[in-house]
Formats: C-alpha cells, structure tokens, sequence
C-alpha cells in the first residue's frame, strides 16, 4: 500500500468522523454533551484540513472545477427564493 492510498483512506474516516460528530452534536440533550461533540467535531475539521492541504500538495486531490455556467446556473436558481 503507498502513501496516496493510505492517506486517502485517512482523509475518507475523517470525513465520515466528521459526519457523524456533526450530526451528535446536533442531537445532543444537554449543553456539555454538545460542546464536547462541538470540540471533537472542531478537532476533526482541523484534521480533515491538514490531509487535504496535504494531498493536495502532492497533486494526490485536485478538486475538480465548476464550469462558470454551472456557478451562474445555481446562482440564479437561488436567487428567487431570497
């Protein structure tokens, strides 16, 4: 296994990491069980970061670019509702 691969597979359990921290800090009963997700949640995020930035100085993730006529095509379909 290279490193590309092992890093991707680190990247993809941060993400889902993430998730599932988001969605437990959205649903927790009481104020200190939230901040304590909110805080593993933060930490996450800042993992999730340095993986990616990374990556991608490696050339191992390049984000794809959005066509301008798909960025203008959603940015009038939302304009309307505001």
């Amino acid at each position: 296994m290279d490193d590309k691969c092992i890093m991707e597979g680190l990247l993809n359990s941060v993400k889902s990491s993430c998730n599932l921290l988001a969605y437990a800090s959205m649903e927790a009963a009481t104020p200190n069980v939230h901040q304590t997700f909110s805080t593993a949640l933060n930490s996450a995020l800042g993992m999730q970061n340095s993986l990616y930035s990374d990556m991608a100085s490696r050339g191992w993730y390049a984000p794809e670019q959005a066509p301008q006529q798909k960025i203008d095509q959603v940015k009038q379909k939302f304009a309307s509702i505001q």
